[in-house]
């Protein structure tokens, strides 16, 4: 059997040092549970955490990583199954990925965290505030998974049997070549989605093998089904009272619809809203400029939370929301 420690890196793993950036950032290697862990720090300061979404890796925050390093500690991994971390046979739930970047704070000796996802790693940064809220200092939710149903046909069709196949299929030449018009397609019909066109690329090319296929099949059946997403928070969304919580979104979004940033906002008491028109499902790369700015305005105008387990049992014994789901939804379509 190939020890962890000798086994061969992906194509993602030889590309993490093509940029001046990902040469700052370089991905570092630590080993939990028997599984190597990629990920990358940088900066001194108080800490946060980037959790990218299914598909990608931390390459994605790669022009972030470096900006926000200057005062804070970055640390930005690919979550397992994901980029050049190891893709087992395992548990790719959004609770187990929590549970995850728990014990990779830890081993990096980092007690808290602002926590920031953008799409699935959106449900996972709920799932590690609702987990640890003893280990969060603020929540920042970027065209998040894990708040309502809807979601991108594309996604509910390739979480049905024989998937790998479909996503074997994107990687052969003239599909690929296909894609690639993608970008210019758009921009002729006056489109805003060019630059999801191209992160849709990016994310292609990490599915070089069937075990990156297969860990993205497993990741994608965890949290969606034929029908749509079948996780939300919203049944705990209360919790997040004393919580700073920052939700970012694309007006165009055409993943996950614009109207969940609103019912998120409703349902998280005194959470902050910033809809970027024209942006797709990647804000933070249609305008890096502004959702730095949004970004830093967020972290200087708030304090970090702080959490009582008295405090903590009196909000779970007051219950849930004080108006129901169906009406919360019904409002943000409204």
């Amino acid at each position: 059997m190939t020890s962890i420690s000798t086994r061969r890196l992906g194509p993602t793993a030889l590309r993490s040092v093509d940029s001046p950036d990902e040469r700052r950032s370089r991905l570092r290697f630590r080993t939990l549970h028997g599984y190597r862990r990629a990920y990358r720090i940088a900066g001194r300061g108080p800490a946060v955490l980037l959790l990218h979404g299914i598909g990608d890796s931390s390459r994605t925050w790669l022009d972030l990583i470096t900006r926000l390093a200057r005062d804070h500690t970055v640390i930005a991994p690919d979550l397992l199954g994901h980029g050049a971390s190891d893709k087992p046979r395992a548990d790719y739930s959004v609770a187990a990925y929590a549970n995850g970047m728990r014990d990779l704070l830890g081993v990096l000796d980092i007690d808290r965290a602002t926590v920031i996802g953008h799409s699935l790693g959106g449900g996972v940064a709920m799932q590690f505030a609702y987990q640890f809220p003893e280990r969060t200092e603020r929540l920042v939710l970027v065209s998040s998974g894990g708040v309502s149903r809807e979601v991108n046909p594309v996604l509910r069709a390739l979480s049905l049997p024989g998937a790998e196949l479909a996503l074997q299929s994107l990687g052969l030449p003239l599909v690929r070549s296909q894609l690639g018009l993608l970008p210019r397609l758009a921009q002729l019909c006056g489109g805003t989605y060019t630059g999801d066109a191209r992160d849709l690329l990016r994310i292609i090319d990490g599915f070089p093998d069937p075990t990156a296929r297969a860990a993205f099949a497993r990741t994608l059946r965890s949290a969606v089904d034929w029908r749509g997403q079948v996780i939300t928070m919203m049944d705990r969304c209360y919790l997040a009272a004393g919580m700073p919580t920052l939700i970012v979104w694309g007006d165009r979004d055409p993943v996950v619809p614009v109207r969940h940033a609103r019912l998120a906002h409703d349902a998280m008491p005194g959470s902050q809203l910033e809809i970027f028109d024209g942006a797709g499902h990647f804000p933070f790369h249609t305008d890096p400029d502004r959702f730095l700015v949004v970004l830093r305005n967020f972290l200087r105008s708030t304090a970090p939370s702080s959490w009582s387990a008295e405090r903590w049992r009196r909000t779970l014994r007051r219950g849930a929301l004080e108006a129901p789901l169906g009406e919360l939804e019904q409002r943000s379509v409204t």
